[in-house]
C-alpha cells in the first residue's frame, strides 16, 4: 500500500524528531554519569580529597564513607530515573509531535488538494466544455504551491481558449458550407426534372445529388458532434425502449431484418440526441451487413442503476483490435480515413460515444466471431 504525501511527510517530521530526541538523551545521560562521584574518571574524588586533609577521627572517616557510598546510591538512582523516565517522556512527546505533525502537514498541503480536487471534477466532468471554465482560488503567501495553482490557471485558460476556437471554426465552417450545398442541390434538381433533359444529363444529376446529400450529411454530423460535447442544460425524462421501437419502424432497412425486443429503460437527457444515438445505431447496423440473411437486432433493457440499449448485427468480421478506432471520427474498417466512395460520412460512432458521455454513460462495441458487433450503451436511470 502506497502512502499519502501526508503520511510521509509525517513519518520523516517524526522519525527525525525521535532520533533527534534519542540523540538527546543518550548525551544527557553519558554527561550527569561523568559527573558523577564515583563513576566515570572520577570514582576516587572524594576519597582523594579527603585523604590530602588531616587525619580524622576514627567516627567522623567512617561518617565520611558512609556519606560517599550513600551519594553513590542517589546518583545512581538518579541515572535510573533520567533513564526510564526520559524514555517514557520522549515517546509521549514523539506520539504528540507525530499527531501535530499530521494536523500541520495536512494544513500545509490543503492548497495542493485544491488543485487535485479542480483537476478530478475537470476530468469527470461530461462536458469537455465546462470543466474548463473552473478556476483554483489559493489566497495566501506567494510559495511553491500558490506558483503551481496559478500555473495550473494558466494551463485551464489557454486550453478553454483553444476548444472555444475549435467549436467556433466548426460551427462557422459547417454553417458557411450549408448554404452552397442547398443552392447546389436545388440547381441539380431543377436540371435533372427538366423535360428535354437526356438521360446522360439526369444519370449525371442523380450521382451530383447523392455526392452533395452525402456532404450535407457530414456537415450535420459535425454540427451534432460539437453540439454533442457541450453539456446539457435541459434533461427530460425519455424511455429507450419507445425511442428504440420508433426509430426500428422508421429505418429502411431493405433486404435486412430489423427485429427490437425492448423492455423499459428510462433515462433523463435530450430526447433528440437519444434518438439521434439509437437512429445512427440502427442504420450503422443496417448500411453494414451482409444482405439477404443479414440480420440487425435491438434490445433495452434496465439493469441495476443503468439503462442499457443494445445492438447487435451480422455483417463482415472486425478485427478486435480495430474496434476502438471505430469510434473516432472519419474512420471505418480497414482504412486511416474515410474514401469518398464510403456508405457514410464516418462519424456515426463518434456521435453515439459523444451523446453517450454527454449524458453521463458510455458506448462500447465488441466484435462477434461470425461476423458483425455488438453495441452496448450504458446510460444512467431515472427513477
Amino acid at each position: 500500500m502506497r502512502l499519502t504525501l501526508r503520511a510521509r511527510l509525517t513519518l520523516v517530521y517524526g522519525g527525525l524528531f525521535v532520533l533527534g530526541g534519542m540523540l538527546l538523551l543518550f548525551l544527557t545521560y553519558s554527561l550527569v554519569a561523568n559527573a558523577v562521584p564515583g563513576t566515570g574518571g572520577d570514582t576516587n574524588e572524594l576519597q582523594s580529597s579527603v585523604s590530602g586533609m588531616e587525619p580524622l577521627p576514627e567516627d567522623a572517616v567512617l561518617t565520611e564513607s558512609r556519606r560517599i557510598v550513600m551519594v553513590g546510591e542517589v546518583w545512581g538512582e538518579a541515572l535510573g530515573e533520567i533513564t526510564n523516565q526520559g524514555v517514557l517522556a520522549l515517546f509521549l512527546v514523539s506520539l504528540a509531535t507525530i499527531a501535530l505533525g499530521w494536523f500541520i502537514a495536512g494544513r500545509m498541503l490543503r492548497p495542493l488538494q485544491h488543485v487535485t480536487d479542480t483537476a478530478a471534477q475537470i476530468a469527470e466532468s461530461p462536458a469537455a466544455d465546462k470543466g474548463l471554465h473552473q478556476r483554483i482560488r489559493i489566497s495566501g503567501p506567494r510559495d511553491e504551491l500558490r506558483e503551481l495553482a496559478e500555473t495550473f490557471n494558466r494551463m485551464l485558460e489557454r486550453l478553454d481558449q483553444s476548444f472555444d476556437g475549435q467549436r467556433a471554426f466548426i460551427s462557422n465552417a459547417s454553417h458557411e458550407l450549408r448554404t452552397p450545398l442547398t443552392v447546389t442541390r436545388a440547381l441539380l434538381e431543377v436540371a435533372v426534372h427538366r423535360r428535354d433533359a437526356s438521360a446522360d444529363v439526369r444519370l449525371l444529376g442523380e450521382t451530383l445529388l447523392e455526392v452533395n446529400s452525402r456532404h450535407e450529411r457530414l456537415i450535420d454530423g459535425l454540427l451534432l458532434l460539437m453540439r454533442s460535447d457541450r453539456e446539457l442544460t435541459d434533461r427530460s425524462y425519455v424511455d429507450l425502449a419507445d425511442v428504440a421501437v420508433h426509430v426500428v419502424a422508421q429505418t429502411p432497412s431493405g433486404e435486412v431484418t430489423v427485429t427490437a425486443d425492448c423492455e423499459e429503460a428510462p433515462a433523463l437527457g435530450d430526447p433528440v440526441l437519444l434518438e439521434r444515438l439509437v437512429q445512427n445505431l440502427v442504420e450503422n447496423a443496417v448500411r453494414y451487413n451482409t444482405g439477404e440473411d443479414g440480420w440487425v437486432r435491438v434490445a433495452t433493457r434496465r439493469d441495476g442503476a443503468a439503462s442499457v440499449l443494445e445492438v447487435a448485427n451480422s455483417g463482415p468480421v472486425v478485427p478486435a483490435f480495430e474496434v476502438e478506432g471505430l469510434f473516432e471520427p472519419f474512420r471505418r474498417l480497414g482504412t486511416e480515413r474515410l474514401a469518398t466512395a464510403s456508405k457514410g460520412a464516418g462519424l456515426g460512432l463518434s456521435i453515439v460515444r459523444a451523446i453517450a458521455k454527454a449524458h453521463g454513460g458510455e458506448a462500447a462495441a465488441v466484435a462477434r466471431p461470425e461476423g458483425g458487433l455488438v453495441v452496448t450503451v450504458h446510460l444512467p436511470a431515472a427513477d
